[in-house]
């Protein structure tokens, strides 16, 4: 078993997740580079160092999910730090931003979509975050973040001089609904050293957005890594960006 710490970062090969993935490993972590193409996550782990190695993992896969479970368990016997980050905002992903806006509202999004969006935002979180657990469990303190947005929040969308709440549809509803999965694990393990967060970075410039956003990745990974890396006596069940806690 390795003596560093060791972080499994899904989506990791591009955007936040790659972000995540370098600062994790300045913070001399082992970072696992999770990509559905290895080849990307290769490439990626090759621009971190010696301390990142990448690993196919699709989480809409369950195959490739008890691979990665497998692998990691025979090379580093452990799991300290488990990010959930990989995402989509839209089913098809070559639509312009402006299209994928209006085909995001529930009152337009085909229902194949709909799930589509959900299978990777929801049901890959929970997959990953299962499978995982008798890793995390074999830490000594094991973290679990997943990556929210303040674009989800059902308090603030219900705020009538919010601008935000008028794109509120698919993907803000698969992330409020990621936030509960979130608090879900967290409750189930209270009992235990694993502490599980979901963090907001913001409206970060990503390919989740084209590009559009006003925070640099940089910024973005402020707020999980933070999370990933609180100590004993740091919060569970929480919601969180770089500023302190967000409304649900």
């Amino acid at each position: 078993m390795t003596e560093h710490r060791v972080a499994l970062i899904t989506g990791a090969n591009q955007g936040i997740g790659l972000q995540i993935a370098k600062d994790l490993a300045a913070a001399g972590l082992i970072v696992l580079i999770g990509a559905r193409d290895l080849a990307k996550g290769q490439i990626a782990a090759e621009e971190i160092g010696e301390m990142a190695h990448a690993i196919q993992l699709d989480v809409t896969d369950q195959t490739s999910i008890d691979a990665a479970v497998a692998r990691i368990a025979q090379e580093f016997g452990r799991l300290d730090v488990l990010m959930n980050n990989a995402g989509i905002s839209r089913a098809q992903p070559d639509q312009p931003f402006s299209v994928a806006v209006q085909t995001n509202l529930l009152t337009k999004a085909p229902l194949a979509d709909v799930r589509k969006v959900f299978d990777t935002n929801v049901f890959g979180v929970i997959a990953v975050t299962q499978a995982m657990l008798p890793l995390l469990r074999e830490a000594p303190a094991g973290r679990i973040v997943i990556t929210g947005s303040s674009g989800a929040s059902l308090t603030l969308n219900s705020d009538p001089s919010n601008d935000h709440r008028r794109m509120f549809g698919n993907y803000s509803v698969s992330k409020a609904a990621a936030h509960a999965v979130m608090l879900a694990f967290a409750l189930a393990l209270e009992d235990t050293r694993i502490k599980v967060n979901a963090a907001c970075p913001g409206f970060t410039s990503t390919a989740l957005n084209n590009f559009n956003g006003t925070r640099s990745v940089e910024e973005g990974a402020r707020a999980p890594v933070r999370l990933a890396l609180i100590g004993d006596d740091g919060p569970t069940g929480g919601f969180f960006d770089e500023d302190g806690p967000v409304a649900w």
